[in-house]
């Protein structure tokens, strides 16, 4: 019998809230479900809240009672801001986290380089902001508390799951005993110690990196600002690297570099951690400062994926599909990727509007883009790690002539974690005019967000189908075109029409964006009357055309949406 603990986690800032087992004797016989979502993870929620945008309801197993223990994932770039955003609690992100946008590298006291994040007046969300997970959890759980699409059951750990024709069948554990639950579909979010992964004897591909990281919050008052610290071979940690984020609530993050031999249950002991600590303040002058413990835990750098996210039944997502280093912000932001990629693909799949082979097209691109972002965080790894004498030796070298020579400075770049293009989509159109463009975000790539007003941009008119921005200076659309339109909406396919320019509604227009200024043109390289782009559920590009007609369109929804 399942007996998670009911004593609130410590925290010096966060107050953990113990929730309610969810137990059969309070609920009605189950019925076969449509999804079952194995984690309640950022990963696993904002699937579950992705999935309910779409009209798809699924149950979410938590294993405990109450959100993870310790800070964890810090750092959410501007992109996965879009995407929370989306589901609703980006607001809730805003008003308690602490933006930045600039990255600074140490060497021997002196700062050898300097990243600067770009942003302009068209970002509605900083580069990156810090926030511990805990508040994103909380508030991921509030808007799934919210949803009456989604089933929230603590205490419910999954015990085993045994794949049927179609179907998978899941025995499960709460603190009054097993019931069983079956499910068309599975969602295996559960985290980078995966149990589902393991008892299906999955094997993922990759490396993983030798040596371990200590991550330790401290309760401090240091009057340096929210950016990236880096600090390279200091003589308190020869040969290895020290970071430091500001985070919310008075709490630093302190991430060292283990010596080589020193085991992670040595490098947890207090004196240990309070050594360290107080080397690293005693290094950026502030000795003696007072400082708490809050939170610390142990890490070891891995690059690994899963070569295919679906597997039967049951499809991976966020650290269950894949394992990367945390250098570049990359955790919790590829997850959020992960997640609202697999929303719409599933939601479709479960609504009967495609068959399962939408899934295989999932499960290729987030491959893809987990295996680009392997290939650049081993980059960083290998430069925050060097893995062996000879990368030692360039790393080394690098350092060394950082002091004076300033064309060697970018090599500390971290390679910040970037939303994927999905350049190579098979839901692409073959045939619009992608190529001729000479601005704008091309096929694949996410939108690029653009200021309407004070408080007012793109990304909050779209989202949650098909969108299509039509650039126009008349008072109407096409009939021809609002005729594809109509014929796609009866095959059930949910798409928007946005027509952008007009100062004043469009008929046959869902939403009118005005763009007097021509802004709006600008950024998204549409020079005639007539221009438009396609937007995946996801609000990723999938076709854009100089000149549009409806025989192009109607070629496009077929490949966006392959029946």
């Amino acid at each position: 019998m399942h007996q998670p603990s009911t004593q609130p986690r410590p925290s010096l800032y966060y107050p953990y809230q113990v929730f309610q087992p969810w137990l059969l004797s309070d609920h009605a016989a189950q019925e076969r479900k449509k999804v079952v979502i194995v984690g309640a993870g950022p990963a696993g929620m904002v699937t579950a809240l992705e999935l309910a945008r779409h009209g798809v309801a699924s149950v979410v197993l938590a294993a405990e009672l109450q959100l993870s223990q310790g800070s964890r994932a810090i750092c959410f770039t501007r992109r996965s801001m879009e995407i929370l955003q989306q589901v609703g609690v980006a607001d809730r992100m805003t008003e308690g986290g602490l933006p930045w946008r600039f990255g600074n590298s140490y060497y021997r006291g002196q700062r050898v380089f300097r990243m600067e994040a770009p942003h302009d007046d068209d970002d509605r969300f900083f580069p990156i902001i810090n926030v511990q997970q805990q508040y994103l959890e909380e508030y991921l759980h509030d808007a799934c508390k919210a949803s009456p699409l989604i089933d929230f059951r603590w205490g419910n750990k999954l015990e085993s799951l045994q794949q049927k024709d179609g179907f998978a069948v899941l025995e499960i554990d709460t603190p009054e005993g097993p019931y069983t639950l079956e499910s068309d579909w599975v969602v295996a979010a559960d985290g980078g110690r995966s149990g589902l992964r393991t008892a299906m004897n999955l094997q993922m591909e990759g490396a993983s990196y030798e040596g371990f990281f200590v991550i330790a919050d401290i309760r401090i008052d240091l009057p340096l600002p929210t950016e990236r610290l880096a600090y390279f071979d200091p003589e308190w940690n020869p040969g290895n690297t020290i970071l430091m984020h500001r985070e919310p609530h008075g709490i630093w993050r302190v991430d060292y570099q283990l010596p080589p031999g020193e085991t992670p249950e040595q490098a947890l002991q207090p004196e240990s951690l309070k050594a360290r600590i107080d080397a690293q303040l005693a290094m950026i002058g502030h000795a003696g400062t007072p400082w708490e413990m809050d939170w610390s835990s142990v890490y070891s750098a891995r690059t690994l994926t899963l070569p295919d996210f679906v597997q039967g039944s049951v499809i991976f997502t966020g650290d269950a599909a894949h394992l990367l280093p945390i250098f570049g912000v990359r955790g919790a932001n590829t997850a959020f990727q992960d997640a609202q990629s697999l929303g719409w693909h599933l939601a479709f799949v479960a609504k009967g509007l495609v068959g399962k082979h939408l899934l295989a097209n999932h499960s290729t691109e987030r491959v893809g883009a987990a295996r680009e972002i392997i290939t650049e965080a081993g980059k960083s790894t290998r430069f925050m790690a060097p893995p062996s004498p000879g990368f030692r030796l360039l790393r080394d070298a690098v350092l060394s002539l950082s002091l004076s020579q300033a064309f060697v400075r970018p090599l500390y770049h971290w390679r910040t974690s970037r939303p994927h293009e999905y350049t190579h989509s098979a839901l692409n159109s073959p045939d619009d005019d992608n190529a001729l463009f000479t601005a704008g975000p091309a096929h694949g790539a996410p939108p690029q967000n653009v200021r309407l007003g004070e408080d007012d941009f793109l990304l909050d008119h779209l989202g949650g189908g098909y969108d299509l921005l039509y650039f126009t200076d008349a008072p109407a659309l096409p009939a021809e075109l609002l005729n594809v339109v109509a014929a796609a909406r009866e095959k059930g396919m949910p798409l928007r029409v946005v027509a952008v320019g007009m100062s004043m509604a469009v008929a046959g227009a869902d939403a009118t964006l005005p763009d007097t200024d021509g802004h709006l043109r600008q950024r998204y390289g549409v020079t005639n009357p007539g221009a438009a782009y396609l937007l995946r559920p996801d609000q990723h590009i999938c076709a854009r055309w100089l000149s549009l007609d409806a025989n192009r369109l109607q070629a496009a929804m077929a490949t966006a949406l392959p029946q």
